[in-house]
């Protein structure tokens, strides 16, 4: 057996998210339905994060076992003449059969965008805000977050965790022409964590709360102190770090 790693782009505005589901189309399933015809044997892939539906991807990893006996080359030939056209495998690698896509990863970065003008082409790849924001009091919520904290008051009810510290090595905005753009790297992230970050820091760049606030929320431990979760069309999973 032989374990390959891919790394995927996707663009999530017709899919109802990573994860395989019953009633949706999912990334998951596109790739295995595509590497399972290449290779020829029933495939199981699994991904190193769930994005939600409309999610972007651009660094995506995942992992697959196989018998196949072809190159890297051949797999990212074929792989893709079989995938649709929103689904583009970017690289494709042998590794260690000790190696996991989701529990070997060290790290992931995600990038939201968010355009202060009209936007045609861009609109499926931003969240369009045409209301002054802030930047200054949003970089002070972002500063709030860095470091090792309990965000559970970003994290969707219910969510099956063991607990819900992360640790945030990188948080910033940043303003590229008319666009706006929220990195943020961490060891993990919860479900739902970054778009409720994002809609919560755009209500204090709007005045609507302020930084004492943004700080109550964070100790507060309830999803339901924290603002709206952004649209998912602004949100890249850009990259998985590993060793």
């Amino acid at each position: 057996m032989r374990t390959v790693k891919m790394i995927v782009e996707y663009d999530g505005t017709d899919f109802s998210g990573w994860q395989f589901q019953k009633n949706g189309r999912s990334v998951q399933a596109e790739i295995e339905r595509a590497v399972g015809q290449l290779f020829q044997e029933e495939i199981r892939v699994t991904g190193a994060g769930r994005t939600d539906a409309g999610v972007h991807a651009s660094g995506q990893v995942c992992h697959c076992t196989t018998t196949t006996p072809m190159d890297e080359k051949s797999i990212s030939r074929g792989v893709n003449a079989l995938l649709p056209e929103d689904v583009v495998v970017r690289d494709v690698e042998f590794v260690p059969k000790e190696f996991h896509s989701r529990f070997s990863a060290k790290a992931r970065r995600y990038r939201y965008y968010i355009s202060q003008g009209p936007a045609a082409v861009m609109r499926r790849y931003r969240w369009v805000v045409g209301y002054a924001l802030d930047i200054s009091a949003m970089q002070g919520c972002s500063a709030a977050i860095r470091g090792d904290h309990d965000f559970q008051s970003f994290c969707k009810e219910q969510a099956e965790v063991n607990h819900y510290r992360c640790t945030v090595t990188k948080a910033e905005w940043e303003k590229s022409g008319q666009d706006l753009v929220f990195e943020i790297v961490a060891n993990r992230f919860l479900h739902g964590m970054v778009r409720a970050l994002v809609g919560t820091m755009v209500e204090v760049g709007r005045g609507y709360r302020s930084d004492a606030d943004f700080a109550r929320i964070c100790a507060a431990k309830d999803r339901s102190e924290a603002g709206m979760a952004a649209p998912p069309a602004g949100l890249f999973l850009e990259q998985v770090f590993y060793e």
